[in-house]
């Protein structure tokens, strides 16, 4: 059976180590300091907590999945790993050092997974040596347990066949990769999204629509269209003439801003970073943020439908 390392728990290794162990695979999750590793593992019980609550598996399904993990500080418990996701923080010199104690540590692997949203896999296998053809990025969106989508990108070293093992188990894990044909800043998802909230931004700054009407049309619009089908699809379906003249009358007026708009700086400066500071775009304060958690998460149950361990 495939041994998967996680090295670094927190927001995406522990939605991580519940998608693998939820379907079976041996996880070591390594992590700096052992005194953390309760509130970790405290994570991974809520999580699976929340899907019980859900009614998408059954009241002793956590029993079970726990015992495929392991929490660790120690990199040889690595040793016999044949991929490990690494999900430190974004510091190149970090995640350089990572790469080299696993090139010390693992004889036998067949991937390094980088969780990376904006390094790029030239820049994170620089300075490897034995494994430079193995590491890529294979960025999630989170939670990565619910949200079936992964990106996975090579470099310029990187051997081919590394991603096809990386595709593989990803869809061993009931999950929707897809692979980036060259690097780019931010990939496909955070580009897209970006662009969307470009646009966004501008309507706001310009006083074409305030931000709750935006979002009203995110809502109740196009986005719910996308959760079946797919853009290029839709698009396609209709009539590209059409299209084509739509483009060429919107795409002109556009955002084109290279740098945080006022409408992002200009909170920054008063303090004003949402719902962490009570106050952002929206006013948070005394929000329901349970009732706000739960509609994050709704459209994403109806993914959880796994072949999970039953011992």
């Amino acid at each position: 059976m495939t041994h998967i390392g996680i090295i670094g728990a927190g927001m995406i290794g522990d939605s991580l180590a519940v998608l693998t162990t939820g379907h079976g695979y041996r996880t070591t999750v390594v992590v700096r300091r052992s005194e953390k590793i309760p509130g970790y593992k405290k994570t991974y019980d809520e999580y699976f907590r929340q899907m019980i609550d859900q009614g998408v598996m059954p009241e002793n399904q956590l029993a079970i999945c726990e015992r495929y993990l392991k929490y660790s500080t120690d990199f040889a418990d690595l040793a016999d790993c044949e991929v490990i996701f690494e999900c430190v923080p974004e510091a190149i010199d970090l995640k350089h050092g990572i790469y080299a104690r696993i090139e010390a540590t693992c004889p036998n692997l067949q991937a390094i997974c980088s969780v990376s949203s904006s390094l790029l896999p030239d820049s994170l296998g620089e300075k490897a040596t034995k494994y430079k053809d193995r590491i890529i990025v294979t960025h999630p969106f989170n939670p990565a347990h619910m949200v079936p989508f992964f990106e996975l990108c090579g470099g310029a070293a990187t051997d081919p066949a590394v991603l096809k093992f990386a595709r593989g188990l990803l869809e061993s894990l009931d999950r929707k990769p897809v692979i980036v044909k060259k690097p780019a800043p931010g990939f496909i998802g955070n580009r897209l999204q970006f662009a969307l909230w470009r646009e966004a931004l501008n309507l706001v700054e310009t006083g074409i629509a305030d931000p709750r009407d935006v979002d009203t049309c995110l809502n109740y619009s196009f986005c719910p269209r996308y959760s079946s089908i797919g853009m290029f699809e839709h698009f396609d379906n209709g009539d590209l003439t059409l299209n084509m003249h739509t483009c060429n009358s919107v795409f002109p007026s556009l955002s084109n801003m290279t740098e945080a708009p006022h409408a992002i700086t200009d909170r920054v400066a008063r303090g004003d970073l949402g719902a962490k500071t009570g106050v952002g775009f929206y006013d948070w304060r005394g929000a329901d943020m349970e009732a706000y958690n739960k509609r994050v998460n709704a459209p994403y149950w109806h993914f959880i439908s796994w072949d999970m361990p039953t011992e």
